[in-house]
Formats: structure tokens, sequence, C-alpha cells
């Protein structure tokens, strides 16, 4: 924030020569100005594009910067998270947000609660970016109001050392805008559908669009069944539609991460298109299940036949007219679709797992490698996992292996509270502490998501006040289990006046009106209690 005294000369030259009967401070102007930082989304999405690029950068460099987010379902929770990270972190770097098209669905359709299908309306995904970044810039103004008003009283008390400390905190002020990667789905619709919305996205601030290999009008949730995946050339073209709406709204060094269902998936709607042995449409084509035929008297009515690998091929398809994979063919056609995403202008990858298992992940990002070195993931840490049990179960299966004695243990029930202070669950933990750390080191994996955590954290806090409120404790459910820890630990939003604005309401009525402002911050504002 080095440009603050740069912003106070220059209102004063303004307002010299030609606003001498405006009636308005400088350096409220400039101050203004501060807490305004980023004027457009397309402001924010080329200032976090840059970040994201330094981020990939320093991770190629070094695996141990990886970066991180949670998924937010509303600006608040973003902003909240962001002031968090501040407090106890110090610094934002390596810390972005997560914009989840299943919390959309879930949360933010005027149709209700839907599934993660693609059924709600895709201007709401945009407009949760904007609204993300109305919160952080709010946390932005809120903050350094804060520090003008430290400034003043140190100027008005004549403590020079104050002062200076004040003013350095204004101009060493790091922002509460972070990138957010935010999820198109399969892009709704066509590829132009694609392109318009990915332009709606980044004119709200987005810097990086995730997008998926799904079937857009039967998208389905990465952990739900029943997924269908598109040809290369389809999923390409909307690769290509998003980065020109990169380039035509001027964020040339836009991200794009390619999501790639393929480990789960089993079905195709189409055939893809070849024109010669070994093209793309072929390799997707020789995936496909069916029977070798040898005349057309195997051929019944309605049978659809493609030559691949080299022979005739019935395909096999369902009633619902879509075409079966071979079973067991998953992680193959993952490694193509990373393969063929990255030399066609995706630049991170999301390969969608059934567990969260270092060893599966990295099997498949050390075969990507083998073509493209740099190659690197978004990985969902996602709470459709059980990791408790997942965890214990790999701890199990490794002592197995190494013969120790597992008697005292059931695979099957290792989830229950019995085994919660047993080595074996230590273990488990001590590894979903590090399974980040690990994974990124060696399984590629450059950033760490969690899709929906606010979805259940929001849904835990309320249980437990809910019971307590309307149970035996009353009002003391709420004093004991929120406000008194709000207040010890120190959570800024225990002042929910001021988290909301009315502050900064005061000192722009200051401002506008001078003395003859009336304030809401008074003697009689009952948030001096905190």
């Amino acid at each position: 924030m080095a440009t603050y005294q740069n912003d106070i000369d220059t209102a004063n030259s303004l307002i010299e020569t030609q606003g001498q009967t405006w009636g308005v401070n400088a350096e409220n102007v400039a101050r203004m100005k501060a807490q305004n930082r980023f004027k457009t989304g397309l402001d924010i999405a080329r200032y976090t594009a840059a970040i994201m690029r330094q981020d990939m950068a320093a991770y190629d460099a070094d695996p141990t910067q990886y970066t991180q987010s949670l998924g937010c379902w509303h600006g608040f929770i973003g902003q909240q998270k962001l002031i968090a990270i501040k407090k106890h972190l110090e610094s934002t770097k390596g810390r972005y947000l997560y914009l989840s098209g299943w919390m959309v669905a879930a949360l933010r359709s005027e149709f209700g609660p839907l599934p993660d299908q693609s059924m709600h309306e895709k201007t709401s995904v945009a407009a949760l970016i904007e609204e993300l970044y109305t919160f952080l810039r709010q946390a932005d103004a809120r903050e350094l109001g804060g520090y003008f008003r430290a400034l003043d009283a140190a100027r008005e008390a004549g403590d020079k050392a104050k002062e200076a400390e004040v003013q350095a905190q204004i101009d060493n002020f790091q922002t509460h805008v972070v990138p957010i990667i935010a999820d198109i789905d399969a892009g709704f619709g066509n590829e132009e559908a694609t392109y318009l919305l990915a332009k709606k996205m980044i004119e709200a601030g987005a810097c990086c669009i995730q997008i998926e290999n799904q079937v857009s009008d039967e998208k389905q949730c990465g952990h739900q069944d029943g997924k269908v995946t598109v040809p290369h050339a389809d999923f390409l073209a909307k690769i290509r539609a998003v980065r020109y709406a990169f380039l035509e709204l001027g964020v040339d060094d836009g991200v794009i991460v390619a999501r790639t269902d393929s480990l789960g998936a089993g079905l195709t709607k189409q055939i893809a298109v070849t024109n010669e042995p070994g093209d793309l449409g072929d390799q997707y084509n020789s995936y496909l299940d069916g029977e070798y035929v040898e005349s057309a008297d195997d051929i019944a009515n309605g049978d659809v036949v493609v030559k691949a690998n080299g022979k005739l091929l019935k395909p096999s398809r369902l009633a619902s007219g879509l075409f079966q994979f071979r079973k067991g063919s998953g992680e193959d056609r993952v490694v193509l679709d990373c393969i063929t995403s990255l030399q066609h202008g995706a630049d991170l990858l999301w390969i969608e797992t059934e567990k969260p298992h270092v060893g599966q992940i990295a099997g498949m990002v050390n075969r990507i490698r083998e073509v493209i070195p740099n190659a690197k993931l978004v990985y969902n840490n996602s709470p459709s996992f059980n990791w408790t049990l997942n965890f214990r179960q790999q701890v199990f299966d490794a002592w197995e292996a190494a013969g120790r004695d597992l008697s005292a243990y059931d695979r099957t029930n290792l989830m229950s509270a019995q085994y919660d202070d047993t080595e074996l669950a230590v273990e488990a933990d001590d590894k979903i502490r590090s399974f980040q750390a690990d994974a990124a080191r060696e399984a590629g994996i450059f950033h760490h998501l969690i899709t929906l955590p606010t979805y259940h954290t929001a849904a835990l806090s309320t249980d437990n006040l809910a019971k307590g409120y309307f149970g035996d404790q009353g009002m003391l459910a709420y004093v004991s289990g929120v406000q008194r820890k709000e207040i010890r630990q120190g959570i800024a939003c225990v002042r929910h006046q001021n988290m909301a604005g009315s502050d900064m309401g005061d000192d722009h009525k200051e401002y506008f009106s001078g003395d003859a402002a009336l304030k809401a911050a008074g003697k009689d504002n009952t948030m001096n209690q905190f």
C-alpha cells in the first residue's frame, strides 16, 4: 500500500486545481481508494492469475510449495476464512478459495437443494464468484479502516512511534483477495455455452476455471454412479472455448484445470469420430466394450459396428443408448485424457478418484509425466471419502503385508470409536495429517482442496447449537458454545456490527457530513461490550 501517500498528493493537486469548491479531504480520498483497490472483476482475475502462475512455478521448483483451498458457498464464509488465515498464519500465500458446483447446486439454486447434476442456474456460478470477491474486498476495507482510525488516534495523541507503526501496517497491507478455482461443471451446454459462461465467470473475477469431461446434460457428481464421458474432441473444444474467453478479456495467463472422471465413468454417449488408425478418436473407441464380429451375420437389427484395434467391434449398448467401456480400462483412459488435455491447452489436471490413496494417484501421475514431465494436479480431498476408515484400512493392509499381529482389529469395523486410541488409529491419523504433503511430494499434487467442507461445518455447528438451545441448556448453549468462544479466541465477528460495515459507514458519514454526521458507534452501541 505504498501508493497511499502518492494518492494523497495526487488528490491534493487535483483539489487545488479543480476542486476548491468540492469540500473533500485529500487523505479521505486516498483512504477510500486504498479500501477499493480492485475496481472490477477483471482487475481481480489478472491479479490472481499472476499469483497462481507464480505459485505453479514455485511448486515445479520445490514440491513442498503446494497450495490449498476450502470450498465456500457464501461470500461471508469465504471472507471469514481469509480473515482467519491472516490472523492465525499471517499470510495468504498459497491459500485460495474453491467454488464448488456441488455447493452451488445444493445451496444456491432458486429451485432449492439440488444434486450435483448441472440442473442449477448457470448464472449462479458467476454470481457466487462476484459475491465472494465483494466480501473479500469488504474485508480489506474493514481492516484498513481500523488502521486509518488508529493512525488518527496516534496523531491526536502525538505518538510518533505509534503513528510510524500504523503507517507501516498500511503501507505493507496484504489483501484478502486470493485466487478462486471455479467449477464450470461440464460447461453447461455446447462449446458456445461454455465460452459465454466462462466469460461471465472471468468478468466476475475468476482466474482459474475447472472443467470436466462428462456429458453436460447428463453430468453427475464425481462421487456418484452413472458418469458418462465425451470423446476427446468434444472436451478439447470446450477447453479452447475457455481459453478464448480468457484471451478476449485480457487475462492472458488465466489457468484451466482439466478434470477427468474416466476412472469411475464406465459409459460414453458417443462413439468418437476417427479419421485414421491411432488418432484420438480411434484411441477413445479402442476402450469400448463389446464383441468382435466376423461377418454381417453377427450383426442384428439396430446394432452399431465400429472398426477398433484393427477389428470390427460391436460395442455394448444399453437400453439408454449409452455405450460401455471395458471394465478395468479406467486408469488407461485417465492417463490418455490427462496427456491429451495438457497437449491441447490445459494447465493443470484433476483426477477424480474413489479413495484418497497416494500410491494410486502417483501411479497415474508418473505415467502422465513420462510424456509431460511437469504435469501437476488439483486434487479433491473429498468429504465423500470416509477418511478415517480409508486410512485405518490402509494401515491395516500395510501391517498385514508386513506380517504383524492384527488379531485385535476387525478390518470391516475400523471406524468404531473403540479403536480411536489404538496404535493403528494413531498411525492412520498421522497419515491423514501428512497426506497433502506426501501427495504433493510423491504424486504431483500442486493444489489440495476440500470441495464442500463448509457445508458440513454449517450443519455440525447448527446441530450442536440447536441440541442445547432447544434442550435444557437454553441461552447457555449459545453463550458457552458460541459467544464465549468467539471472545476468547479473538473472533472478529463477535463485533458483528463492525463486521457488517457499521464503522466504515460511520467513517464515510464523517467524510461527507463532518461534525453533523449521525454515527452508529456512539457510547450506547452495545458492540462496545466486546
